[in-house]
Parts: C-alpha cells; sequence; structure tokens
C-alpha cells in the first residue's frame, strides 16, 4: 500500500511538472523576422500581460522566419 502511494505521488510530481514545461513553451513569444532582411517584422505574444515589441524584444523567443 505504501508503495503504490508513493508511486502515484511520484506520477503526480512528473505529470505536474511535464504540464509546466508544456504551458511555458506554448506561452514563449514568436519574433517573426523578414528573410530578405533579417529584421523583426512583428511580435506575437501568446501570454497574457505580455508587451513585446520589435523595439522591446523578450529575451526568450521562438525564431519565426517569413518573408
Amino acid at each position: 500500500m505504501l508503495q503504490a502511494i508513493k508511486s502515484l505521488a511520484i506520477g503526480g510530481v512528473i505529470g505536474a511538472g511535464l504540464f509546466a514545461m508544456v504551458d511555458y513553451a506554448f506561452s514563449i513569444p514568436d519574433v517573426h523576422f523578414s528573410y530578405s532582411t533579417d529584421a523583426c517584422v512583428t511580435v506575437l505574444n501568446y501570454a497574457e500581460g505580455d508587451n513585446y515589441s520589435c523595439e522591446n524584444l523578450p529575451t526568450k523567443f521562438n525564431h519565426v522566419w517569413v518573408q
């Protein structure tokens, strides 16, 4: 019985950690860069409260090439 409780607790911690990682990965902004000029075109903010722009780039973002 005690082994089953430990297994469930460990599984819950692992599941919560995976959920937190996925949630963080999907909240990172996308920054679109022009393929021809290598300049920032636009920033897509996904997390509520983020107000990033090409002039104010986040420290971590998904680099997306556009035409």
